[in-house]
This record gives C-alpha cells, structure tokens and sequence, in this order.
C-alpha cells in the first residue's frame, strides 16, 4: 500500500514580510523593515484581540472561538518577536565582546 503525502491548502503568509526577494539590501534596512513590520502586525494582533476579549466580556460576541484564536495568535506572535529581539542583543553582545 504506497502512502502518499497530501498537500497543505489554505495557508496563507504571515503577511508582514517582504513576499520578493529581488532586492538584497547590504546596509540593514532589509532587517529593520522586516521587524518593524512584525511589531506593526503584533501591535495589530493584540488590539484585535483586546477588541474581541472585550465583547466576549460584555457578551456582545457571537463565536467565543474567535477571541480565543486572536488571543493565542498574539501571544504566539509576541513569543516570536521576543525570542528574536533576545536573539538580536546576545548577536550584538557578542560582537561587542570580539576582540578587535
């Protein structure tokens, strides 16, 4: 009985890094672009879900799935942009501890 691998659909991009990869910037703007644009869209995730948390309180909210879902995607969002940032100061940390 072969066993054969379906593909994933639906999935779509995180929608806050560049989609082309033609222009390859050398002096950092590339990097801070990309994280500018993840704490933009985190900031995003978080006002949505504090929106949707809201009505859930007030009862104004129909489907409790969906504050559920807002709440762990910006949580894992916020997870994520942390651990680069921490990653981002030990890289600097380091390359200040280099001897010259």
């Amino acid at each position: 009985m072969p066993f054969s691998i379906t593909p994933v659909s639906g999935v779509t991009g995180t929608g806050y890094l560049p989609t082309t990869q033609s222009v390859q910037a050398t002096d950092g703007t590339g990097f801070a672009t990309a994280l500018t644009g993840a704490v933009d869209n985190l900031q995003q995730l978080q006002a949505t879900s504090n929106e949707l948390s809201i009505k859930a309180v007030t009862g104004d909210l129909t489907d409790i799935h969906t504050a559920t879902l807002a709440s762990t995607q910006a949580a894992v969002t916020l997870e994520l942009v942390a651990a680069v940032r921490n990653k981002g100061v030990d890289a600097f940390n380091e390359i200040m501890r280099m001897q010259a």
